[in-house]
C-alpha cells in the first residue's frame, strides 16, 4: 500500500478521532478507546455494521437473524467488544 501524503495522514487523523468522538456519545467507551480498538477503516465500518444491526428498529428475532447472517461480516468487532468489557485473562 502507498504511503499517506502529509495531508492524508492529518485527514485519517482527523477522520478516527471524529469518529472516537462521535461512537463514545453512543457507548460507554471514551473516544481514545474506540481509536484503540477500532483503528482502521475497516474495523470501523465493521463496528458501524454491528451497530446498525443492534440498533435498527426491527424486533429482536430479526436482529438476531440479520447478526446471524452477517456474523462474518461483524465477527471481529463483536469480539473486540467483548475482550473490553469482560475482562478475562
Amino acid at each position: 500500500m502507498p504511503k499517506k501524503s502529509a495531508v492524508g495522514a492529518l485527514t485519517s487523523a482527523q477522520t478516527k478521532g471524529e469518529f472516537g468522538e462521535q461512537l463514545s456519545s453512543y457507548t460507554t467507551l471514551t473516544s481514545a478507546e474506540t481509536q484503540a480498538l477500532f483503528p482502521t477503516k475497516t474495523d470501523r465500518d465493521e463496528l458501524l455494521e454491528l451497530i446498525k444491526i443492534v440498533t435498527s428498529s426491527a424486533d429482536e428475532n430479526t436482529k438476531r437473524a440479520e447478526l446471524a447472517a452477517k456474523i462474518g461480516k461483524v465477527g471481529g468487532a463483536v469480539m473486540k467488544i467483548i475482550k473490553k468489557v469482560v475482562p478475562w485473562k
